[in-house]
């Protein structure tokens, strides 16, 4: 088996933004630093009121392709709209505040031809002012680990649309992103862990991500209500759930 990933694999970056100029900058150079070149990032921007869009357009590269929707509608429609123009047979994630190492695509990447992948994720930072915090990830999950965990982060997440099928988004205002992960696997599909380091995930403070009660409150509603888990399934899950949520950014 080749150990060289040839670079004919064309991965779609999906990036939705909202009020982004503070950190988009930083989000784009992280991808025009990969070692993995054929790549396009396709940027959505959610009627950003701030400077997102004069910031995008400083990068003069062919492969960023910035568009406006008509009107607020939120991160998974923003990324549903960068999807319907997404041209690659891969797709990856990447949050306007996040950010990848430069070996990110091309480790992934050949993790997932190698073995046939349709479903990856990775080991990433969550940055910090000293020691940033290390998350590990384990070989793969089944919808049932998955339910009982927070370790999948979606800017370390890479599907191949040949597997896995042309995916949307589920349109629900928060926690789309796990939700759709779990209509996934719930599709017998499983997700494989490449336990490497390769991005950097960024706190902000405020967002609905880095407030916890609201995200566990928003998470145990959709289970309920988009998985359709019954109130003992659901406790059943949010046991190990909360359990390993803290385990993550406490441990």
């Amino acid at each position: 088996m080749s150990h060289i990933i040839p670079n004919d694999k064309l991965v779609s970056i999906i990036t939705p933004v909202y009020n982004s100029e503070k950190y988009i900058r930083d989000t784009i150079n992280s991808v025009l630093s990969q070692t993995y070149t054929n790549w396009e990032m396709l940027i959505a921007d959610d009627c950003s009121k701030d400077n997102t869009a004069n910031v995008v357009k400083e990068f003069d590269d062919s492969r960023i392709k910035y568009f406006k929707l008509e009107n607020n509608s939120g991160a998974a429609i923003a990324r549903n709209k960068a999807l319907e123009q997404a041209r690659g047979k891969y797709i990856a994630f990447l949050d306007s505040d996040d950010m990848w190492k430069p070996n990110k695509l091309e480790r992934q990447l050949k993790f997932m031809v190698q073995r046939n992948i349709g479903f990856s994720f990775t080991g990433y930072e969550i940055l910090r002012d000293k020691n940033n915090k290390v998350i590990k990830v384990p070989k793969k999950l089944n919808y049932s680990g998955f339910m009982k965990n927070t370790i999948i982060g979606t800017l370390t997440v890479m599907l191949n649309k040949e597997i896995i099928g042309d995916v949307r988004l589920v349109n629900v205002k928060k926690d789309h992103d796990s939700m759709t992960w779990a209509k996934i696997l719930r599709e017998n599909n499983l997700a494989y862990g490449l336990n490497e380091s390769l991005a950097y995930y960024r706190k902000v403070e405020g967002s609905i991500s880095n407030n916890k009660f609201r995200a566990v409150k928003n998470h145990w509603n959709n289970c309920r209500h988009i998985e359709n888990l019954s109130i003992f399934k659901c406790l059943y899950y949010f046991i190990f759930y909360c359990l390993n949520a803290f385990k993550k950014h406490y441990l």
